[in-house]
């Protein structure tokens, strides 16, 4: 019997091998360059409309979601990030093209499929050209789109603040936002969260005009909020006052104490001296409901 076991083993064995070898053998390349592919210069979506596009504005606003001097200024900061070596065996894809399939992948949201066969550039390379791209746009820009906030523009956050929210000595509102992904592969439960679906967190902390000033992309889906801001180089650098905050100082109206400046956050976030959250909605006070009247004229009813 254990002759038999051991003989049928080694056939299933042989078998998956087998099987092995035949799927690495049909999945040889079978052009060097497919014939799909291999116009991409004389039919490929860029050649054909690029140089169009320029001789229309308008056009080109709605093709690339931006305006041809904000185009060209782009490309200016990019060209020697995303310039490639030709080789004697086939020409790099210069980097005006490598920015536009970059642009139509990020405005319109389409597939890798749809960018291979509307550019004539196969999957994984669209895939590179926008990854590359996209770690060039952030090297190149966000040093002056994203840099950190000195003492006197944290004091200009809060002065937006104060008018616009009657809220003093904020610098900032953080928030976690769930992206829905597909389960990535042997991902296990990493990425399902709480609302019973997969994804990754986008954690941002946004002035009162609106704007990013800070941001972290890709955290697993299963943390909490405050997990992904401990986690963070922004909670991190608040942690340890590495913010470069302005010193404490009385809110309007008074002369003392002298307050923090904080960042606001809803109730997924622990107290801390430099960071605030709601009261609960239970058993709001009078007081707890809204600004003392010496803060705001106009009483704000529970």
């Amino acid at each position: 019997m254990d002759c038999y076991r051991r003989r049928h083993v080694a056939v299933v064995v042989t078998a998956i091998q087998l099987e092995r070898l035949r799927r690495r053998r049909d999945s040889r390349r079978r052009f060097w360059v497919h014939p799909v592919i291999a116009q991409r210069q004389e039919r490929g979506q860029f050649w054909a409309l690029y140089q169009n596009l320029r001789a229309h504005e308008d056009q080109f606003f709605g093709y690339m979601r931006m305006s041809i001097p904000s185009f060209d200024e782009l490309l200016g900061l990019l060209e020697s990030r995303l310039m490639h070596q030709d080789t004697f065996m086939r020409d790099s894809i210069p980097p005006v093209e490598r920015l536009v399939i970059t642009l139509r992948y990020l405005g319109t949201s389409q597939s890798l499929a749809s960018l291979h066969y509307a550019f004539l550039v196969g999957k994984s390379t669209a895939s590179m050209i926008i990854r590359e791209t996209c770690v060039a746009i952030w090297d190149a820009l966000h040093a002056a789109v994203m840099a950190q906030p000195h003492k006197e523009q944290w004091k200009e956050i809060a002065d937006v603040f104060q008018q616009t929210c009657q809220f003093p000595n904020c610098a900032g509102a953080i928030d976690g936002k769930h992206i829905r992904i597909k389960k990535p592969v042997r991902s296990g439960s990493q990425y399902y969260n709480y609302k019973k679906y997969f994804s990754f967190v986008l954690f941002a902390m946004c002035d009162a005009n609106y704007s990013f000033r800070y941001i972290d992309v890709g955290s697993y889906g299963s943390r909490s909020d405050s997990a992904v801001f401990a986690h963070s180089d922004f909670g991190k650098m608040l942690q340890n006052k590495a913010l470069d905050l302005p010193e404490h100082t009385a809110l309007p109206g008074t002369t003392s104490p002298a307050m923090p400046f904080v960042f606001v956050g809803d109730e997924a976030f622990a107290l801390g001296e430099n960071l605030m959250r709601p009261y609960s909605s239970r058993g709001l006070s009078l007081q707890k409901c809204g600004p003392p009247a010496e803060y705001n004229s106009q009483q704000i009813p529970c």
